[in-house]
């Protein structure tokens, strides 16, 4: 979760509690998400926002590589034409960020800077100047080319492809089908983890040099067989196959899942449900196990 402390206005107030004392359940909101740079960060920050409020209906607008006036005037005037427009921005530039904020307040129309106190609170906890450079997060240094790396590798080796080269990878994910093997991997590498996710299938031997690996984290991931059900039934539809008995068949998705925990206990590797876990849940489980083994 991200920590909303950080965006207060200038009388104190912060953004959840303005969307707390203004929000009605029926009314809509127009939401203007302007940044300076890929507006990526911004949208992370509202998505988060937004699960706050089981009753916020709204549009999103958003507006990436905003960095003149003309542009914000431009912005203020569609939100001055609609009811209920609120502005969230990502403006580093501090004269911008100023503009922004000063025609926001002159035309009545919410305005909250995100970055703008943390980067000043960090800028005194550091004793430094924040550059106040655009897009800065987004420099072609070592850590990116190695999220390229990982993500490369990753897709080579997505769905058990390629496992003769496990010691060349960070972790490795083991589970039956449709137990989020592949957006695991890839939220994993790009943050720089070179993963590997190899699907489980009755009757079927795992990678030999898999379980006589003691370097690399192995991860098993295992789901509710009611839940593998209803997702394998939805797939199968759309795939329009219906030959898949076997695939969709609950009898048989226990066996599968409890073949994998069987595998998981006997290999001592650590195991994680994701009957109701996000991705980004997941993947953080994932990343503390690294952790740990990595310091034992």
């Amino acid at each position: 979760m991200l920590i909303f402390f950080f965006f207060f206005l200038k009388k104190g107030k912060s953004l959840i509690y303005y969307l707390f004392i203004n929000i009605h359940m029926n009314e809509k909101y127009n939401v203007y998400l302007v940044s300076d740079s890929t507006g990526e960060t911004l949208d992370r920050i509202f998505l988060s926002l937004k699960s706050q409020f089981a009753n916020f209906t709204y549009e999103k607008k958003e507006f990436a590589f905003v960095r003149t006036e003309q542009q914000i005037d431009k912005i203020i005037q569609e939100c001055i034409s609609l009811n209920n427009s609120l502005i969230l921005y990502t403006i580093v530039e501090t004269k911008l960020a100023k503009y922004i904020s000063k025609q926001s307040e002159k035309n009545n129309v919410p305005c909250f800077g995100i970055l703008g106190n943390l980067i000043l609170s960090f800028s005194k906890l550091l004793n430094q100047k924040a550059i106040h450079k655009p897009s800065a997060q987004h420099v072609l240094d070592d850590d990116y080319y190695k999220r390229i790396e990982a993500i490369q590798f990753t897709m080579t080796h997505d769905d058990g492809k390629k496992v003769d080269d496990i010691d060349s990878a960070d972790v490795i994910l083991l589970g039956v089908s449709r137990t989020s093997k592949t957006p695991t991997s890839i939220y994993l590498a790009n943050r720089g983890y070179k993963t590997i996710n190899i699907p489980l299938v009755l009757n079927q031997k795992i990678p030999e040099n898999l379980t006589l690996n003691k370097r690399v984290c192995v991860v098993g991931l295992v789901a509710d067989p009611e839940r593998l059900s209803d997702i394998r039934r939805n797939r199968v539809a759309i795939m329009n196959d219906h030959n898949l008995t076997d695939y969709t068949n609950i009898d048989s998705i226990k066996r599968e899942v409890n073949d994998s925990k069987n595998l998981f206990k006997k290999n001592n590797w650590p195991i994680i449900d994701v009957t109701r876990r996000s991705v980004e849940e997941t993947a953080a489980s994932i990343l503390k196990i690294i952790e740990i083994k990595k310091n034992k």
